[in-house]
């Protein structure tokens, strides 16, 4: 079973959605994870809504640091950023440097906060979604 940790910004949406895919969907091949270098403190509520909406089980689920990683027993194999700012961040969890990957993907809550009509919010949570789901199904299938 390979360890993946998913990590943003504020780990509130991009990074949760990209945890909830593959605990979800991969559970048999993966475990995933999501932490924050500046966490908000929780999972946006929309992010969430949506992804339950998925039947996706999220009672595990909070916006963390990746401090939380440092000192834990967890061994990971591969860390994910799914933003440019996480990717500059200095962090010493990292594993080998072929095992990090790099996704510059749109922060949704920044695009969603610009527009108030509701069906082009959906709209772009649903986009980020298939935007991810997309990236890890093309490494799942391509890298691994």
């Amino acid at each position: 079973m390979k360890r993946v940790l998913f990590v943003c910004t504020g780990n509130s949406a991009r990074s949760i959605i990209a945890e909830s895919i593959i605990n979800n969907l991969y559970y048999d091949k993966f475990i995933g994870y999501s932490a924050g270098s500046n966490p908000s403190g929780q999972i946006n509520p929309i992010i969430e809504k949506f992804l339950k909406e998925k039947k996706f089980d999220l009672s595990n689920y909070s916006s963390k640091n990746f401090d939380t990683f440092i000192n834990s027993d967890i061994k990971l194999d591969y860390v994910i950023t799914v933003c440019n700012n996480a990717n500059n961040e200095v962090c010493p969890i990292w594993p080998d440097k072929n095992q990090i990957i790099h996704w510059d993907i749109e922060d949704p809550v920044k695009k969603f906060n610009l527009d108030t009509d509701t069906t082009n919010q959906k709209k772009v949570f649903n986009d980020t979604y298939q935007t991810i789901f997309k990236k890890i199904e093309n490494w799942i299938n391509n890298e691994i």
